[in-house]
């Protein structure tokens, strides 16, 4: 088993936030991103202090979404000025990791 330093990238948005597909196709088609992935939380918080949630009498959903992405520490921190400059992401945090390989 080989052990590859990487880092780790999360962009926290809500749901329905246009800049999400922008991001996923720049770190896609751009960037080449080794890997990323979108969650759908069942409740969060932010700097608002707000929480967003689900409940049978709110109809309207505004639920957190997280996309995470990894590769290379270079990469990443390439990625992460990219988002940051063309589509102004507030909420980003990054840390390294380690991949392993078989």
């Amino acid at each position: 088993m080989s052990i590859k330093p990487i880092m780790l990238a999360r962009i926290y948005v809500l749901d329905g936030d246009m800049r999400l597909e922008k991001a996923l196709n720049i770190l896609r088609d751009r960037q080449k991103i080794l890997g990323a992935t979108v969650f759908r939380g069942i409740e969060g918080m932010g700097a608002s202090r707000e929480i967003h949630t689900s409940s049978l009498v709110d109809l309207s959903l505004e639920l957190p979404l997280i996309l995470e992405f990894y590769d290379e520490p270079d990469r990443v921190m390439q990625a992460i000025a990219v988002l940051q400059a063309e589509l102004h992401f507030e909420h980003i945090v990054s840390w390294p990791a380690q991949a392993h390989f078989s």
